[in-house]
């Protein structure tokens, strides 16, 4: 039998177990509107308020949508960027999301 140096090593544990790194999540940009809309699609005819255009990171979008839903006294969620809330509340939504200093506008018809 021959030296270590000599066989191609397939795995290593000298190093430990690597993480990979986490990058910081920032805001995205838009044009600083915030638009509030409803939509039925692929929900069987039920409405549901979306949301988008909010200028906030993650953790924040999250607090605002159950602060949002709160309000609403209905479920919702947050996919991606966007906040859903069930229901047709885009009024409340529309001047509860002012009253906190945003832009807003009604989307859709």
């Amino acid at each position: 039998m021959g030296s270590f140096d000599d066989l191609d090593i397939v795995f290593s544990s000298d190093k430990g177990r690597i993480k990979p790194e986490k990058k910081k999540q920032e805001a995205p940009k838009g044009d600083g509107i915030v638009r509030v809309g409803r939509e039925t699609k692929g929900r069987k005819g039920k409405g549901m308020t979306i949301i988008t255009g909010v200028p906030l990171h993650p953790e924040g979008l999250k607090d605002l949508t159950k602060n949002l839903k709160q309000k609403c006294g209905t479920g919702g969620t947050l996919k991606g960027q966007t906040i859903e809330i069930q229901g047709d509340h885009r009024d409340l939504l529309v001047a509860e999301l002012q009253a906190l200093g945003y832009t807003v506008k009604k989307a859709g018809g």
